[in-house]
């Protein structure tokens, strides 16, 4: 018994941080998609529109963590990663305006790392999903050039691009305790934006 519970541990030490954040997060993240789709977020372009309303204020609660120097250090490539703009400009194209909040992560200010990093895992990991959403969004005349820009892939490919980011936090060093606050931080992003879809989407 004892030697198969050390098997385990081995086997989840070697698993990578991403995998292991992943599988710590999968109630979470489920509940998220499920609330998601069941707010039917491309049944017409209003709702789509509030959809991305909810996308705008989540990256805006991030947006300033993309400029953080110790986070760049991290993620080299982080700066480019941003996608506030993209989600104002597919706003704009429907006539929307930007809706109004404070962000979570104040500009200029100095973040917990490993809780920031939960944060972007969460915000870099939709993008893979958002190829699935990308063709609803195709049904409502909706495109990587018009009212859909934040959910293009990016040019090297989306699966690539992930694994840039996981690899990069998977290769940081961590105490237990930033662990943890890693694995919160992803939490929190993921609460934030089911609150967010339960507000614009009910």
């Amino acid at each position: 018994m004892m030697s198969d519970t050390l098997v385990r541990d081995t086997d989840t030490a070697e698993e990578g941080r991403s995998k292991r954040l992943k599988t710590t997060t999968s109630g979470t993240h489920l509940r998220l998609d499920e609330r998601i789709m069941a707010a039917r977020p491309f049944e017409s372009r209003e709702r789509y529109a509030a959809f991305a309303a909810t996308q705008y204020l989540f990256h805006r609660d991030i947006d300033a963590l993309y400029l953080d120097r110790s986070l760049q250090a991290i993620v080299p490539d982080l700066a480019g990663r941003r996608r506030l703009s993209s989600i104002a400009a597919d706003l704009a194209d429907l006539g929307f305006p930007l809706p109004e909040s404070a962000p979570y992560f104040a500009p200029a200010s100095a973040p917990d790392l490993p809780t920031a990093l939960g944060w972007l895992y969460v915000a870099e990991g939709s993008n893979l999903g958002a190829a699935f959403l990308l063709k609803f969004a195709a049904k409502l005349g909706l495109s990587e050039a018009f009212g859909a820009r934040h959910l293009a892939g990016a040019p090297e490919g989306r699966a690539r691009h992930w694994r840039q980011f996981t690899g990069a936090l998977d290769a940081v060093n961590m105490t237990p305790s930033e662990e943890a606050r890693l694995a919160k931080g992803a939490h929190q992003a993921f609460i934030r934006v089911h609150n967010l879809v339960t507000r614009h989407l009910p």
